[in-house]
């Protein structure tokens, strides 16, 4: 159970980041996250803690078998 919360936590982390980043640096509009460079800098950083939870989940379901 633990590695699939990881795994979801990680992947929405990821896409979250991802999405942030892309409104920080202004591809997105419409959102009040547009051309916020403070987005554009949390983003990847949401992104490395979504792929650090992704690697503990996915090691967490390896070693469960």
């Amino acid at each position: 159970m633990r590695g699939w919360f990881r795994l979801t936590v990680g992947l929405l982390a990821v896409v979250l980041g991802a999405l942030w980043t892309v409104s920080g640096l202004g591809y997105v509009e419409g959102s009040v996250l547009t051309d916020q460079r403070i987005w554009a800098a949390v983003g990847p950083v949401l992104v490395l803690i979504g792929l650090v939870a992704l690697w503990f989940g996915m090691r967490a379901r390896r070693r469960r078998g």
